[in-house]
């Protein structure tokens, strides 16, 4: 195995090598399950039969100097889409149709890694990109003159030689990275010339004593609730999102109909923001809510 391949990356190759294949009859009960029922475990025994085929792909187009766990994480993604729009019935191999997606797939992340702004779109930029730094270098140097191999390209793919020199100055600006040096002999890098946008510490001291204030604040003012309303903003505002119930939630657990419920919310709120003017005032401070999340 390459030395760029560590050792996390090996042992997932080597797991995805394990997955049984799939024979044809095989195959088509699960394609069948996951079309017709949406059967998960179906979905996901295709999936895993055919990891080995994405890594084996991905391996093609390693020497472009994008990380491989990147372009296997790439075509696991095109391998999932395939599975979307696979139909068994029409008699290809799975591998067959999931090959020209994990491709796809691979080949627009590499040149979408080559450079931000991109090379072209479809078809020609695929084909131009990964046949016109070889074959530029040949002709280059069978011909000795850059115009005319330019022309030379441009009837070899079947483009303008305008095209052709579009995509020629792309290819030879990549994107800089802000890691790089300024200078090969200075330790500055790109983003040690960048301007700050942090906030300077005194505005950060600031805002970190307002949240602390607030959260305080809020603490004391929920405690004077009664049962239902604190019940209701524990559930709800403070709640993380994932734990946040819905009124209608809140109304089946208090006895109360939904829109009772989002009344008992609503004077919630307005006790809350009272009483926090309130203790803002006896200490003296000017809590901002807005500022403090």
């Amino acid at each position: 195995m390459a030395r760029e391949i560590d050792s996390s990356l090996s042992r997932y190759i080597t797991l995805v090598h394990q997955y049984p294949k799939l024979d044809r009859e095989r195959e088509v009960v699960l394609a069948q399950r996951w079309a017709k029922n949406g059967d998960p475990a179906a979905a996901d025994e295709l999936i895993r039969a055919h990891l080995r085929y994405v890594v084996a792909i991905a391996l093609k187009y390693r020497r472009y100097g994008v990380p491989l766990s990147e372009l296997i994480a790439e075509g696991n993604f095109g391998l999932v889409h395939a599975l979307k729009k696979f139909e068994s019935k029409r008699g290809n191999r799975f591998v067959t149709y999931a090959a020209y997606w994990i491709r796809a797939y691979v080949l627009g992340y590499v040149i979408r890694s080559w450079s931000l702004v991109g090379v072209g779109s479809g078809a020609l930029r695929s084909k131009l990109f990964f046949k016109l730094r070889r074959e530029r270098t040949r002709i280059l140097n069978l011909v000795g003159d850059s115009e005319r191999a330019d022309e030379v390209l441009a009837e070899k793919f079947g483009v303008s030689t305008t095209q052709i020199a579009s995509m020629v100055r792309r290819l030879e600006t990549r994107d800089l990275s802000l890691d790089g040096k300024v200078f090969d002999d200075s330790a500055t890098t790109m983003m040690d010339t960048l301007v700050a946008t942090d906030l300077d510490q005194e505005t950060t001291l600031s805002a970190d004593e307002n949240r602390d204030e607030v959260k305080v604040a809020v603490k004391r003012a929920v405690l004077e609730l009664d049962a239902r309303e604190r019940y209701i903003v524990e559930k709800r505002m403070m709640a993380d999102a994932e734990d946040e119930l819905s009124l209608a939630e809140i109304g089946r657990r208090l006895g109360v109909s939904r829109e009772r419920a989002r009344q008992l919310e609503e004077r919630a709120k307005r006790k809350l923001r009272l009483r926090i003017a309130e203790i803002s005032r006896e200490t003296g401070s000017r809590l901002d809510l807005d500022n403090a999340a």
